[in-house]
């Protein structure tokens, strides 16, 4: 049954939880904001970290090259020149960048408020539920931008970064280029590792169901590689592989979801 809780609480008291729960939200994000903000050393050297061919990723690529014995795989040194022209561009780069930071890292706790408030509405076996979707929509959230950060902007960045139209032109890639294409690549990633999240939901609510995803599998396929190829912006063959197949593995898991949650 529904809490007791729940039931004796008027629309107002409901209304004020509400409250309190995005204001609670949005003090924890500021103070993570602030944090962030104040830690600029450390924010410049992982956002800037991909830029430069010494980042994790690339010396990874290195040591699998020569194992496999495919130095083809292994980027050569580089260092590409990050341009501003702007003269308030750093400060409101600052800023814009510990925003998201800020984000990130409480959005579990923004999840967790949402839970609690939501929890005394729920069938002792929909809280369960609700709990488990909750720590699998911030692993799956986490997955995604970890794969972004790791793998695909490097990948992306190297490739656009050190491509030349001629020996005549030397790359210095814009500040805010360089962070658009960063705050967008990481955001879009992980709210696409949401997929089964949002396929339970829809399937709870009657909208889609296993069945229909299985139908429309070889469908599916076609849209992931147009997701990608949006989400990507280099576009190329390697780039979009390493956002499909974990987005076509995903729709796999969907479709299990989705019978679960709708038989």
């Amino acid at each position: 049954m529904h809490s007791s809780t729940s039931q004796a609480k008027t629309f107002w008291e409901h209304l004020e939880d509400l409250r309190w729960v995005i204001l609670r939200s949005l003090i924890a994000w500021a103070l993570a904001m602030g944090l962030v903000f104040l830690q600029k050393d450390l924010l410049t050297s992982i956002v800037f970290a991909p830029h430069n061919s010494d980042f994790a990723t690339y010396r990874a690529l290195c040591w699998l090259a020569a194992k496999v014995h495919w130095m083809a795989l292994c980027p050569d040194a580089f260092t590409v020149e990050l341009l501003n022209t702007r003269l308030m561009s750093p400060f409101f780069t600052h800023i814009t960048t510990s925003f998201y930071a800020g984000l990130l890292l409480v959005f579990p706790f923004i999840l967790w408020q949402l839970w609690r408030f939501v929890a005394p509405a729920l069938y002792a076996k929909e809280k369960r539920n609700a709990l488990l979707f909750l720590i699998c929509g911030v692993f799956l959230f986490a997955c995604g931008v970890l794969l972004a950060y790791f793998v695909i902007f490097p990948v992306a960045f190297h490739f656009l970064g050190t491509y030349t139209f001629g020996s005549e032109v030397v790359n210095r890639i814009d500040l805010q280029s360089y962070m658009s294409t960063f705050y967008a690549i990481i955001l879009a990633v992980g709210l696409v590792f949401q997929m089964p999240i949002v396929a339970y939901f829809l399937a709870k609510i009657g909208i889609i169901s296993g069945a229909t995803l299985q139908r429309f599998h070889r469908h599916a396929i076609i849209g992931i590689l147009v997701v990608a190829a949006i989400v990507t912006p280099t576009a190329d063959p390697f780039t979009l592989m390493l956002l499909s197949v974990p987005m076509y593995l995903l729709y796999l898991l969907s479709i299990r979801v989705a019978k679960k949650a709708n038989p």
